[in-house]
Order: structure tokens, then C-alpha cells, then sequence
């Protein structure tokens, strides 16, 4: 640098205290994973065992799926676990009624069930099969991120009504309170937890004890750096429920367009 050039004295510590202050620059510090085009958003391969029995993965779309029923039905009644290739799901428990298999679900009345023709429906591998169906989702409230769909909206418009349970009717879940969680930054607003957004969906024993503890001091590792391992908030807001890359969905103070 020439004489006269120098920047100014206290210049690089001006520069990161407005870096600290602006909380695109908190955006740009996190490791997002990478979003597949919309339409696969949510779309999982199940193989806990089918490649090792020489058949392609089973392919199981969420946006597909929560048209017509809540997380709560897989995720609770039918004891699907929240983490993907968690369940010992079989083809001999799935035409014994159980998991996809259950009355309501593909029991070959309700939706195709587990005989051929209709094996290659699932067992394909392929996480974009159905991609055709998802043109139906574009009447639906828009967002920028994952599906591109609000699914809350959606659901509290009455544009869908999917189905909360098929056999075991849920109590009443009253409480809606909504949580203000400070932000591990400085100068990042503060994170919002609205119960019943997620409680229209989900089961309280989705999320607690064993995501959520509800004691405080359960919750002393909950952080974005633990939620991008796929811990707390990321078991679901990270390939199924919107991406952690939406940042102002969870913390409304951030401006528009960060």
C-alpha cells in the first residue's frame, strides 16, 4: 500500500463491529446444507434394510403425504420414528397393518397396498419420483424456501384437511403459548417458538422429552451450531420442515431480504 493510502486507525475493528450488527453476516457464518430443487424438498430414500436384500429404497415424499394427513399420524400413531431410517419398518409389518400398512394408509382401500403391481411405487430409489403431482401445490401460500409452500397457512386456510389420526383421537391440546428465545449473537433478534403452529401438526411426545426436555437444563446444548448436526429444531427444519436458510420464519426481527 502507498503512502497516504493507510486505511484510517480503528478501521478493521469498525468493519467487524457493523459486520457483528448486520444479521445477514450471522447468515452467511452458518454451514447451511445445500436445498434440492422444490419438488424433492422433504422426498427421503427409507434403506435401513433394502439394500442389503437387494431392493432400491423405498422413496416416501412428505409434501405428498401431509395433504392429507398431520405429522402426528405417522410420527405418533403409526410410531414412525422423527429420525430418518429409524424404525424397523418390514414389508411382513406392513401387511400385517402396521406402519404404511395401517387401516387408513396403503391397506389396498385407503391407498394402493403392498402387492405387486404396486412394489416399483415405493421401491424405486428414485427421491424424485412423483415429481408430476407437485404442480397441485402451486394454488397453495408461497414462501421462498424448501417446498416454496406455507404449509401453516395452507392448513389454516382450509385449502387443506388432512387427517390428525386414524384411530387414537387426540386430547385437545390447549396450550398455544408462544416462546421468546434469545439469540446466541449479540446482534441477531431473538428466535419466537410458536407451540401451536407445531401442535396443528405434530404430538406434544413428538418433540418432548426426547428432542425437547422440557426441564431447562436439558436444553443447555441448544444451539445453531447443534441444530445443524440435526439436533433439536434441525430433526425437522432441516430437509423436511422449512430449511434453517428462511431465518426470519424464526427470527421475525431480522429485516425482509436477509
Amino acid at each position: 500500500m502507498k503512502p497516504g493510502n493507510e486505511a484510517p486507525k480503528g478501521g478493521l475493528v469498525l468493519a467487524v463491529l457493523l459486520c457483528a450488527a448486520i444479521p445477514v453476516c450471522a447468515y452467511g457464518f452458518w454451514d447451511l446444507p445445500p436445498q434440492p430443487p422444490p419438488e424433492k424438498f422433504g422426498n427421503i430414500l427409507i434403506n435401513r434394510s433394502s439394500t442389503k436384500k437387494g431392493v432400491k429404497p423405498a422413496t416416501f415424499s412428505h409434501w405428498l403425504h401431509r395433504r392429507r394427513h398431520t405429522c402426528r399420524v405417522c410420527h405418533f400413531e403409526l410410531e414412525f420414528n422423527m429420525k430418518a431410517n429409524a424404525t424397523a419398518i418390514t414389508e411382513k409389518a406392513n401387511k400385517a397393518g402396521r406402519f404404511c400398512g395401517a387401516s387408513g394408509c396403503h391397506d389396498g382401500k385407503a391407498a394402493f397396498g403392498h402387492e405387486k403391481p404396486h412394489c416399483d411405487k415405493c421401491h424405486n430409489g428414485d427421491p424424485g419420483y412423483g415429481w408430476e403431482k407437485f404442480g397441485e401445490l402451486r394454488e397453495y401460500p408461497a414462501t421462498l424456501f424448501g417446498n416454496r409452500v406455507n404449509w401453516v397457512e395452507t392448513l389454516r386456510g382450509g385449502m387443506i384437511a388432512p387427517r390428525h389420526y386414524l384411530k387414537s383421537k387426540p386430547a385437545d391440546i390447549t396450550f398455544d403459548k408462544t416462546l421468546t428465545l434469545e439469540a446466541e449473537w449479540t446482534f441477531v433478534p431473538p428466535s419466537v417458538f410458536p407451540h401451536k403452529a407445531h401442535t396443528e401438526w405434530l404430538d406434544c411426545n413428538n418433540c418432548h422429552p426426547d428432542i425437547f426436555n422440557i426441564k431447562k437444563k436439558g436444553t443447555q446444548d441448544f444451539s445453531m451450531n447443534n441444530i445443524l448436526k440435526g439436533e433439536f429444531c434441525g430433526v425437522c427444519h432441516l430437509r423436511v420442515a422449512f430449511p434453517m436458510d428462511d431465518c426470519a420464519r424464526c427470527h421475525p426481527g431480522m429485516k425482509e431480504g436477509l
